[in-house]
């Protein structure tokens, strides 16, 4: 789900802070990038079910420089604006989920 050609959202571990390629030696990055990727493909089919394009809004998975899976939301301003809306219309007046 997350590998749809989109070329402004990459589909493989990324790493902040280093070179494409230039990784630690001895960190599992893979692994982390497994976990973010089945946790972003999730988020996405909730977005895809509540209307979103993947193309304005999407979930996207990485990694940290530990190895440590990490999702990223990357999308076009109004979609973002449009999903915060979305959240917001579900929290109830105390401040939790509704």
């Amino acid at each position: 789900m997350t590998g749809s050609g989109e070329g402004w959202l990459s589909d493989w571990p990324d790493v902040p802070g280093t070179d494409f390629g230039f990784w630690a030696s001895g960190v599992d990055y893979m692994a982390g990038w497994r976990e973010a990727r089945e946790s972003a493909d999730r988020l996405n089919r909730a977005l895809l079910g509540m209307g979103f394009e993947l193309s304005a809004v999407r979930a996207v998975a990485s990694t940290n420089e530990d190895g440590r899976g990490v999702v990223r939301l990357a999308g076009w301003p109004g979609a973002v604006e449009r999903l915060a809306q979305c959240l917001e219309a579900r929290v109830d007046g105390d401040g939790g989920a509704a």
